[in-house]
């Protein structure tokens, strides 16, 4: 691909994040959506009428087949991500899956283990990486401006109401707070720390229909380095993230779509990142896909794939603590 190349999006599973996806991509670079794939041809229809996509497919099958699409963004359920990610592979397409990745680390394990055999992109959608505020945070901590990182505490929960047959709550789905928001404040500490913890301690609460709504977890790393972790679909959280250095300590708002970032080193004055534009999260991560495409890579630096089976695998073992599998799972 040339350096100018405009990247061509499909979009499989057109749902609620899916909108929200090709609604931001309408902020990427050289990015556009020009197909849709669903269950029905009447639901891809709808969606591609909503978002000014050119194509509209009946099933994802005939998505896959596109010439023209150069990259597959997959938005299915969580359960449906391994198949859906592997009908897209496949056909040889490249593909941005959204979080989490999948189910579990052997669904995960078996996704990268086909794309790197056959050389075909493969990325985890994880929006929070890319976003102009989160950079800064990282920057930051290259530059050793809170001195030696020791602690990190996220949380991210909200109430939802009680329906035993949505998604969030229902087994059959993978519902519950860890995979739908967990792997957020999980996927943060893998960033801060660089990988995975020592030791995992987690308490999580199984709710009536089985999944867990809420937790609360405790990651060691080397040297004393902790993190802690809460997550809810039925309790409101802060949902901020405190990074804490021997030298001062990194404040983040509502992290996961942060914004603006606090910087507050002992003895100085608070210094402060805030991004003022239209894009969201997701024309940051199509942006950055677009940009391996180009340079002829199959992974991203910034969300590479053997830390997204870091993370598979710590949720399998958050799980096995609490006794939790799927109807689904073996």
């Amino acid at each position: 691909m040339s350096a100018e190349q405009t990247i061509k999006w499909g979009i499989l599973g057109p749902g609620w994040i899916a909108g929200q996806f090709t609604r931001d991509l309408k902020h990427a670079k050289g990015a556009e959506a020009v197909a849709v794939g669903s269950r029905t041809k009447e639901k891809a229809e709808a969606f591609a009428k909503e978002h000014g996509i050119a194509r509209a497919y009946g099933s994802y099958e005939e998505l896959v087949q596109d010439a023209e699409v150069d990259i597959i963004y997959v938005a299915t359920p969580h359960p449906a991500h391994k198949d859906s990610v592997m009908t897209c592979l496949r056909a040889g397409k490249a593909v941005l899956c959204e979080k989490p990745f999948t189910v579990n680390a052997a669904e995960a394990e078996e996704l990268v283990q086909y794309a790197r055999e056959r050389k075909l992109f493969l990325m985890e959608a994880m929006w929070t990486r890319y976003l102009p505020a989160i950079r800064k945070v990282q920057e930051w901590l290259a530059q050793g401006k809170i001195g030696e990182v020791r602690m990190m505490k996220a949380d991210f929960g909200f109430r939802m109401g009680w329906d035993p047959k949505h998604r969030l709550l229902n087994p059959d789905l993978a519902g519950g707070a860890l995979l739908d928001v967990g792997i957020y404040p999980i996927s943060f500490a893998s960033m801060v720390f660089g990988g995975a913890p020592e030791q995992v301690f987690a308490s999580g609460y199984l709710g009536e229909t089985g999944v867990d709504e809420q937790f609360s977890l405790i990651f060691t790393y080397s040297g004393g380095r902790t993190a802690s972790m809460n997550g809810a679909v039925r309790v409101a959280l802060d949902n901020d993230c405190t990074i804490y250095g021997t030298e001062g300590k990194i404040v983040i708002s509502e992290f996961f779509v942060a914004k603006s970032v606090t910087l507050q080193v002992y003895g100085s004055a608070d210094e402060k990142f805030e991004y003022k534009g239209e894009a969201r999260g997701f024309a940051f991560e199509a942006e950055e896909a677009g940009r391996c495409l180009r340079e002829g890579r199959l992974e991203s630096v910034t969300m590479p794939l053997d830390e997204t089976l870091e993370l598979m695998r710590t949720m399998d073992m958050i799980r096995a603590q609490w006794g939790l599998k799927y109807p689904f799972e073996k």
